[in-house]
């Protein structure tokens, strides 16, 4: 099973995959069951040669028959059977993963069919692998995909400096069609022109779409998602805005991968009440605290007036994404081992009385989580390092736990002045 939000790029990785394999494609599209057995039959007829049936002529009766008769065809040779869009399936044809279940235990140990099964609905995917679920304990691999991480997303975005490389994936996320979206070959402000400052531009309706159809909880969902994005972090806060109890919307919008849960490193998730949520995703941040506001106006033709409000907005954006990509690639260095041994936990730090982002990055390690690193991360140019460490130190008493001798890390977009010990972080670095 593979899964994961719209955009994530499943599709074209399954198709990838599937191109060493005889493959049977097909994607759901909630039409009747009728009208998916024979477009599933015409796809079919394309990869297979079962030598006795006509699927153009006879299409497949149900879902048993489209089983045993693409399992008849495989006892022999590898053929891969890829059902995309499973849950506009399982609407469709009532019981289809009983159906899967029941027919893949008797079929599979006679044929080399392999079945990858595909869907955007996460929380109907994840429940579709539940202990009680049909296909609980069938599944050889269940592989969640995420968006790009910022390392990762530099690779689609090999024109650009470093730099622009942190803004683009500050503002589109990780989403693979998003950053294909940006022409490397053009401006910031040609880009958002296109992409965002047009009427029915890609950018400017895709946030729409993304509530529409991932914000599980109508209109509660959204009233929290905004309330963060104006920066209401704390439970009590969203609680007030939306003048209802957030608790379950809260829930599943962090099992939907929308919102984050962010406690102070040092402290235990579960217990401590000195949480945080904010929006998980870097486009959905973008646009519901940027672009959103202006999209009444970009829709009525004014949108090449409103570009340089824009453009001015997007240092503001970008403190929480570069905070997030800082401690992203702090991690890469902790799993390659160059923040030293037994690294346990890389977060923010703050505490009782500070917001959020006292200290942008701590690293633990051990078993006594001893705190080994203390780290800032600037939206800036440059930044002297010397003054940024001195503050770290300042704040550091407030951390429990603290190493005798921790490490300093900062971060900059292109340059970091300061000591020969610093850990000197710029966007060359982690783009």
């Amino acid at each position: 099973m593979v899964w994961g939000r719209r955009r994530v790029g499943k599709t074209a990785l399954l198709q990838h995959f599937a191109a060493d394999f005889p493959t049977v494609f097909h994607t759901g599209a909630g039409r009747p069951a009728a009208a998916e057995l024979a477009a599933l039959s015409r796809a079919a007829a394309r990869v297979l040669d079962t030598g006795v049936r006509d699927l153009e002529s006879r299409p497949f009766a149900d879902w048993e028959d489209a089983l045993e008769t693409l399992a008849a065809a495989a006892r022999s040779r590898k053929v891969l059977l890829i059902l995309d869009e499973l849950p506009a399936l399982a609407e469709s044809s009532s019981g289809l993963p009983d159906l899967l279940r029941a027919v893949w235990d008797r079929i599979s140990s006679q044929s080399k069919l392999k079945v990858l099964l595909c869907g955007s609905a996460v929380r109907t995917m994840e429940a579709m692998q539940e202990e009680r679920a049909p296909l609980y304990g069938r599944l050889d691999l269940s592989l969640l995909l995420h968006p790009f991480s910022p390392h990762e997303a530099a690779m689609m975005l090999r024109s650009l400096k470093p730099a622009q490389r942190a803004l683009v994936w500050g503002l589109v996320g990780g989403m693979p069609l998003y950053l294909r979206w940006w022409d490397q070959s053009a401006s910031v402000r040609s880009n958002l022109l296109r992409l965002a400052c047009t009427p029915g531009s890609p950018l400017l309706t895709e946030g729409q779409l993304v509530l529409a159809t991932e914000a599980d909880g109508g209109d509660l969902a959204r009233q929290v998602l905004y309330a963060i994005a104006a920066g209401r972090t704390r439970f009590n806060e969203i609680e007030q805005a939306v003048r209802a109890d957030p608790n379950r919307t809260l829930d599943r919008l962090v099992a939907l991968r929308l919102v984050d849960r962010i406690a102070p490193v040092t402290e235990n998730p579960q217990r401590t009440r000195r949480r945080i949520y904010r929006i998980a995703d870097n486009f959905l941040g973008f646009w519901l605290s940027v672009l959103d506001r202006y999209r009444p106006e970009i829709d009525r033709g004014l949108g090449e007036s409103i570009l340089p409000v824009l453009l001015d907005s997007l240092d503001d954006h970008m403190g929480g994404p570069w905070e997030d990509a800082f401690r992203a690639h702090l991690r890469r260095l902790a799993v390659s081992g160059d923040l030293g041994d037994e690294v346990v936990a890389i977060g923010p730090f703050w505490t009782a009385g500070e917001d959020p982002g006292g200290i942008d990055a701590v690293a633990l390690a051990g078993r006594g989580r001893s705190a080994v690193l203390l780290g800032e991360a600037k939206w800036r140019k440059q930044v002297d390092g010397s003054r940024l460490r001195a503050d770290l130190q300042r704040k550091a008493v407030a951390v429990p736990n603290l190493a005798a001798r921790p490490r300093f890390a900062i971060c900059a977009r292109e340059s970091v002045a300061g000591d020969d010990d610093l850990l000197r972080l710029t966007a060359e670095d982690i783009f």
